[in-house]
């Protein structure tokens, strides 16, 4: 194709007609002066992204995540397996490990909680500012377990409102990265709501 002089007084380089400078196989390898104002406004017509505050906000929220272990049994060391290098939580913006109820919005609850725990649970999770998440990981924190004795709660719904429920006894690490990818996916949707 012939390439021939474009009648713009702010550009000296020629373009070959009918083709969009960079459009060609060197896309993405240079970009020519005045071009990347040319891509912003043929993007959607216009030359700027329009969202909602909320949408931006909840991105932002579950991108962000910093949990607080509130670990009782052997759940626990399933989640230490899960901020290692090996599974490396930190991929999805949950490795800031924040053992001040002050300063974190993700509660995971990791095993037995007796009635005795109860009212700490409880005060823990008054303390976190809002908005704040619950995950109740592991068999005993969702349902009692295989203690079926009246000193322990039969799930930490009782007295918390609870997110995402991660089943096992204990669950593998796998398992927990994967309710806390529920999680940001119910943030991103706003669907957890509370006042």
């Amino acid at each position: 194709m012939p390439i021939e002089k474009i009648d713009n007084p702010n550009s000296i380089i020629g373009r070959k007609l009918n083709q969009l400078p960079g459009s060609g196989p060197e896309k993405g390898i240079q970009t020519l002066p005045g071009e990347s104002e040319r891509d912003i406004a043929d993007f959607a017509g216009g030359s700027y992204l329009t969202t909602t505050v909320d949408t931006m906000v909840n991105w932002a929220r579950s991108n962000s995540l910093w949990p607080f272990p509130f670990g009782t049994a052997c759940c626990a060391i399933e989640f230490m397996s899960m901020v290692g290098s090996h599974y490396d939580v930190s991929r999805f913006g949950a490795e800031v490990v924040r053992f001040s109820p002050r300063q974190a919005d993700l509660l995971l609850v990791e095993g037995t909680i007796v009635d005795k725990m109860g009212p700490v649970l409880k005060k823990i999770y008054d303390q976190m500012p809002e908005p704040r998440y619950v995950i109740a990981m592991g068999a005993c924190a969702t349902s009692g377990g295989f203690y079926r004795a009246y000193h322990v709660m039969q799930g930490i719904d009782e007295i918390i409102p609870v997110d995402i429920w991660v089943p096992g006894c204990p669950p593998t690490p796998d398992g927990l990265m994967y309710g806390i990818l529920k999680l940001k996916e119910k943030i991103d949707r706003g669907e957890i709501r509370r006042s």
